[in-house]
């Protein structure tokens, strides 16, 4: 069977840690023939523990687009390149999995989504929390209806202190921002996903700077106050067009106990779910409620779950995210994640963004 020839675009902190370890898990399918950094150290560091022995290692990501015989690139730069880098990849004649958030706003999302369209290429975005095991059985229950309409919903994604310390996160101009596109990001997600609603209506914001000259007890150690280029904390109260309500809110510092991290309270006529646990640790599971048998009851699924499309196997949610994304292109099938629901995902966050410069509600 024909291998696909994979380019890797960014060898940073996302690159070592999920993506490059789950696809080197796939040997027999995959080929790791071309890395791309613009610290190019990285690049050979990535190249001489993953790559084919003849793999290209450059510091210019056009090298890597030019290259006929790759399948596949994965985009896993800072935000702001992700659409200038995706939509080159894409006209260039690979498939596309960028990393979350899809990029730094609409704009910039639209043109990766109409890129796609065009070339007619697959193009995925990196919210490997949809394949936990509690995020499937939550989808499950949304699917078949059991929680009837969900009219109310809270996206979770708060940390006590958790403030990223590495790489180009509290950099504004690289970043787009803070916590709200970098973890709530994740948490939105989900929630649109279970609710299968996307379409916002308006949108008010705040956004706040309160405990960046605060660095103690950092759990990733203290960072520099006068590097802190964005907000610590982010909320976000979303109407959309049903007459739903999500509330969002994302905080990479906070002075609150009990932190959720990419976890979703959905609320609907029929019952409602709440996700518990460290999540970000393959550690969560879900709990739903509803009354029944004339009294109030709720149920806790079991450990002995699968992930998506792999029942009765205990893939991380790295892995089963590169295994399903890989078999999507080689079965020309869609993947998980879709970039129609992806730039919505981008849109409600950037309103968020300007309420909150602005003070007013943004409509959509």
């Amino acid at each position: 069977m024909k291998k696909l020839k994979f380019g890797i675009i960014g060898c940073g902190g996302i690159a070592n840690q999920k993506h490059l370890p789950a696809l080197a898990k796939l040997a027999d399918q995959v080929e790791l023939v071309a890395f791309c950094d613009t610290i190019i150290e990285r690049a050979e560091a990535a190249a001489a523990t993953y790559g084919t022995a003849d793999a290209l290692v450059t510091a210019d990501y056009q090298e890597v687009v030019k290259q006929k015989d790759i399948d596949v690139i994965h985009v896993l730069t800072p935000n702001v390149s992700h659409s200038e880098i995706t939509v080159a990849s894409l006209e260039g004649g690979k498939h596309v999995m960028c990393e979350k958030p899809m990029a730094i706003n609409y704009a910039e999302a639209k043109k990766m989504l109409d890129a796609a369209n065009r070339t007619g290429k697959k193009l995925t975005i990196g919210y490997q929390n949809r394949f936990r095991a509690d995020s499937l059985a939550t989808y499950e229950a949304c699917s078949k209806g059991e929680l009837g309409e969900i009219y109310f919903a809270k996206a979770h994604a708060i940390r006590r202190k958790g403030v990223p310390t590495w790489g180009v996160f509290p950099d504004k101009a690289k970043q787009g921002g803070g916590p709200l596109i970098d973890i709530g990001t994740h948490a939105l997600d989900l929630t649109l996903w279970y609710m299968n609603n996307y379409k916002p209506k308006m949108v008010l914001g705040s956004t706040y700077q309160k405990l960046k000259d605060n660095p103690m007890g950092n759990m990733f150690g203290p960072w520099d106050p006068e590097s802190f280029e964005t907000e610590d904390s982010a909320f976000g109260l979303i109407k959309m067009e049903n007459g739903a309500t999500i509330f969002l809110e994302a905080a990479w510092a906070l002075n609150m106990i009990n932190p959720k991290e990419a976890q979703v309270t959905l609320c609907g006529t029929e019952g409602g779910a709440e996700m518990f646990g460290k999540a970000f640790l393959d550690q969560g599971y879900v709990v739903f409620n509803q009354a029944a048998h004339n009294q109030l009851e709720q149920t806790q699924p079991s450990d002995a779950g699968g992930v998506f499309g792999f029942e009765g196997s205990s893939l991380e949610q790295k892995d089963a995210e590169a295994k399903q994304w890989v078999e999507a292109i080689l079965n020309d099938t869609e993947p998980l994640v879709k970039p129609e629901q992806a730039i919505v995902v981008t849109q409600i966050l950037e309103a968020i963004y300007q309420s909150a410069e602005t003070g007013k509600v943004v409509e959509l």
